[in-house]
C-alpha cells in the first residue's frame, strides 16, 4: 500500500496575530538571518502577501524574493512587513 504524503506549510496553521508574533519571536531568538527572512515570509503568507503587500508599500513580487531562502531583505522592508502584520520589534538585554 503506497502512503500519499503531502507538502507541510506552516504559514496553514499560522491563524492568530498572536501565533505569527510567536513565530516570528522563536525565529529571531535563532540568530540565523536567513531562517528569520524565511520565517517573515511564512508569516506574511499565512497574512496574505497581496494584503501585505498594499498595506507596507512594498510589490508583491519583491516580498516573495525578499523573504525566501536566497532572499536578504532590508532592515527597512523587514520593518514594513512586521508593521503591516502589526507586529512590533523591541530589544531586551542578552
Amino acid at each position: 500500500m503506497t502512503e500519499k504524503l503531502t507538502t507541510f506549510d506552516p504559514a496553514d496553521y499560522l491563524e492568530t496575530d498572536g501565533d505569527r508574533a510567536q513565530f516570528i519571536s522563536e525565529a529571531l531568538e535563532t540568530g540565523d538571518s536567513v531562517f528569520i527572512a524565511k520565517a517573515l515570509g511564512i508569516v506574511a503568507r499565512s497574512k496574505g502577501m497581496t494584503a501585505i503587500s498594499g498595506d507596507s508599500g512594498i510589490h508583491r513580487d519583491t516580498l516573495y524574493r525578499s523573504l525566501s531562502e536566497q532572499g536578504n531583505p532590508t532592515l527597512k522592508t523587514i520593518l514594513a512587513v512586521l508593521n503591516a502584520l502589526g507586529i512590533k520589534l523591541t530589544a531586551q538585554a542578552a
